[in-house]
């Protein structure tokens, strides 16, 4: 995972706002309306992030179609400590 990890938050565009969106949910679960308004971002670029998030294994989504919530998930939890060194490399650049 931690190349995946390097991937999503470094090597492609979009990084910054997946490591924001990684926060946020890391605070409590929201759905992508709460992410974009948090963020200040597009709804639109707040879906395109969470996809790529779930296609990594990163978030998964609630059972509900209506407002679905994120969640970071149990495997992501196992690699926080490989988030964190990656961010803190990036956010020190």
């Amino acid at each position: 995972m931690e190349k995946a990890l390097w991937y999503l938050f470094v090597a492609s565009r979009g990084g910054a706002n997946r490591v924001r969106i990684v926060r946020e949910l890391r605070a409590r679960p929201r759905n992508a309306n709460e992410l974009a308004e948090a963020l200040d971002v597009d709804y639109n670029t707040i879906t395109h992030h969470l996809d790529m998030l779930r296609d990594h294994d990163v978030v998964e989504p609630s059972d509900h179609d209506y407002g679905k919530l994120y969640f970071l998930t149990e495997r992501f939890e196992h690699h926080a400590e490989t988030f964190e060194e990656i961010t803190s490399e990036v956010d020190a650049e």
